[in-house]
């Protein structure tokens, strides 16, 4: 038999398990972000809480009065999702924003079934569903509409109450707001949902076409751009890491290689930085869409995802590219280079770009992301829990990534050197960089004003052939160089085309 209990009641049970299970991550940092020793950081912290229970009450209150059942089944999702968003902010130290919900919605069954482990499935048996369970041993007795109105109102008033008794504290909630909003719970993931779909509504519109572009010369040009997958230049060997993680690529001469720093933490907002003109904030054309519209062939391969819309013929992802694969690169980024010489050797065309978006050092399974032969550095994490590996074993499996990234960049320099009727380049420029465990985070996503510079720094390597453009030293170099770099070298003249932006003279 079902226990009654009347609305008002039950809708702040509700909101005190909302609160003693899955605003464990918002509290801890409020904790550690303001001084609890104050007066002010006392009354910060019990307004909160009082906050967290009144106002999630209220919602609940509303909810459930006006959805009934319905308004039960809801709740009884957001507990499980609250249970999984738990886990992995207490696991990966991620932030729920807008950006991180893309990365949800952007992974594939290949990488999200990696998160998959016994730690998880905990979190969803007993902060998901056992909660969700006792939801429904209870039958509401609803008020009538005039006690309804009334208990409603009193709520307001008294929230707004607690708002400008808390005055002093708006500054410090203020500069706060972005984390805060990121781990409490449910409305992290269920405001921010929202705002990821306003996005992607605004960024489905059909793409603002550039100015039209010429070819300038008959020269035969080959631009290969790979786009690296959470490679952060701190872990190459290249750029003073202590490891040797680039046995290969520091013995081509003529190399070179620069600082840089993403746009952003995750790949759909690197990919687009690196493609597209400029920063806008408008739904241009971006790199391979202008080119292959005016007249360039262009190749796109890619074991990743998360690309902007790319309006081309030749588009291959992991699955064409596996078809009829044979030998261990079917299974790793090596397909990307299979058959691409004779690709290229096939093309009917003098200008041609070639994108290689490669998935090598994405995690959490690091250890999953090369062939046995390159795994060097070791031990190496095999836990999806980073945390519970110690962060040598993690860096080594991370480093062991970026080992094998050196020969993937290598061999493709060695392949494009032996087109000698071609004048050829190549550009290897990360989406973001990655964190390690450092001050408790691992992986991205986190918002780039808050990130570290794990998450930020990226390589920028340039290697061209002889007799190829010479390279500038003296310059800045980020992500939004690449659009007018590759138009430049294969002589595109463009009335967007930047002299400045390109890293050749």
């Amino acid at each position: 038999m079902l226990k009654q209990l009347k609305l008002k009641y039950y809708a702040i049970l509700v909101s005190l398990v909302n609160l003693v299970f899955y605003q464990y991550p918002f509290f801890k940092f409020v904790l550690a972000s303001s001084n609890t020793k104050s007066v002010s950081g006392v009354l910060l912290l019990l307004s909160l809480i009082i906050a967290a229970i009144v106002l999630n009450a209220f919602v609940f209150y509303i909810g459930l009065y006006l959805l009934r059942t319905v308004g039960k089944w809801l709740i009884a999702i957001f507990f499980n999702i609250s249970a999984i968003a738990v886990y992995f902010i207490n696991t990966y130290g991620i932030i729920i924003d807008r950006s991180m919900i893309g990365n949800v919605f952007n992974t594939n069954y290949e990488e999200s079934s990696s998160f998959i482990s016994f730690g998880l499935l905990l979190y969803i048996l007993f902060l998901g569903l056992l909660p969700s369970f006792f939801l429904f041993k209870f039958e509401i007795i609803r008020p009538q509409l005039k006690r309804f109105l009334i208990s409603a109102g009193l709520t307001l008033l008294f929230l707004g109450i607690l708002v400008f008794v808390n005055s002093s504290n708006w500054l410090w909630i203020d500069k706060n707001s972005k984390t805060l909003g990121g781990l409490v719970m449910p409305w992290s993931y269920v405001v921010n949902t929202s705002r990821y779909y306003n996005h992607i509504n605004k960024k489905n519109k059909k793409q603002i076409l550039l100015p039209e572009a010429t070819i300038a010369n008959n020269q035969k040009s080959v631009a290969v751009l790979v786009i690296g997958e959470s490679a952060r230049s701190g872990n190459f060997s290249l750029y003073g890491y202590e490891k040797n993680t680039n046995p290969l690529l520091s013995q081509i001469e003529d190399l070179k290689y620069f600082d840089a720093e993403s746009c952003a933490t995750y790949t759909t907002a690197g990919l687009q930085c690196i493609l597209e003109h400029q920063d806008t904030g408008k739904l241009y054309e971006i790199l391979p869409n202008y080119l292959y519209r005016n007249g360039v062939d262009v190749i796109w391969k890619t074991t990743n995802w998360g690309e902007p819309k790319v309006i081309i013929e030749n588009f291959q992802n992991k699955e064409m590219l596996r078809e009829n694969c044979k030998g261990t690169d079917c299974d790793y980024d090596g397909i990307l280079l299979k058959g691409l010489k004779e690709e290229i050797l096939a093309s009917k065309k003098n200008k041609i770009l070639i994108v290689l978006h490669t998935s090598t050092s994405h995690g959490p399974t690091y250890y999953k992301k090369y062939p046995k032969q390159f795994e060097q550095f070791t031990p190496v994490c095999k836990s999806v829990e980073l945390a519970d590996c110690t962060q040598q074993e993690l860096i080594n499996a991370y480093d062991n990534t970026i080992l094998y990234t050196d020969y993937l960049v290598a061999n493709l320099i060695e392949n494009l050197k032996e087109l000698t009727a071609y004048k050829t380049s190549m550009i290897y420029i990360s989406d973001h960089g990655e964190s390690l465990g450092e001050k408790g985070l691992y992986m991205h996503g986190i918002p780039s004003s808050l990130a570290p510079k794990e998450q930020l720094e990226i390589p920028f390597i340039v290697w061209t052939s002889e007799g190829s453009e010479i390279i500038k030293e003296n310059q800045d170099h980020s992500q939004q160089n690449i659009f007018h770099s590759v138009l430049d070298f294969l002589a595109i003249e463009s009335p967007i085309y930047d002299e400045d932006m390109s890293i050749y003279k």
